[in-house]
């Protein structure tokens, strides 16, 4: 039988560090807080990503095949915070956040480490949320810094 508590506690442990994903469908663009997130493969360079199927990102990473992973710096929980919240609630989340359109046309965020741009080259979906594979085809850094980790925000998301 399976403890949830235990389950939960143990499943938060795992660590995480946050991203701003931005995506793009036609001319809308969108961007979300990823934190589960990781790399597959050397050769070819794969990303995982993995997307809540609800939300209206997944949509459009489903619709373009296409994202970007911006990889936040530690202390810039405020921007991980901005991109939490559905585009429905809060409108244009890029208002006030410096970005510029990467080689898949998906935003990236000027103010954060670095980022890579993915193609999706497959998809599993099982349980709520789709797992994107995604092969990088462009990256960059814009500074040297240490990334913004999910624990050191308070924050949980996972259990």
């Amino acid at each position: 039988m399976l403890d949830e508590q235990a389950k939960k506690t143990i499943l938060r442990k795992i660590p995480h560090g946050l991203y701003i994903c931005g995506v793009k469908h036609e001319d809308n663009l969108n961007g979300f807080t990823a934190s589960w997130v990781m790399q597959s493969s050397f050769d070819p360079p794969l990303v995982v990503n993995c997307v809540k199927r609800d939300s209206g990102s997944h949509a459009m990473i489903e619709a373009s095949g296409v994202f970007a992973l911006s990889v936040l710096e530690a202390g810039q929980k405020d921007i991980a915070q901005k991109f939490f919240k559905p585009q429905t609630r809060v409108g244009n989340k890029f208002e006030d956040v410096e970005f510029y359109v990467g080689q898949t046309g998906c935003p990236i965020i000027s103010d954060s480490l670095g980022y890579v741009e993915c193609k999706v080259v497959d998809a599993v979906k099982k349980g709520d949320h789709t797992v994107f594979i995604g092969e990088a085809i462009a990256a960059g850094v814009h500074r040297d810094g240490e990334p913004l980790l999910l624990e050191s925000t308070g924050w949980n998301y996972g259990g």
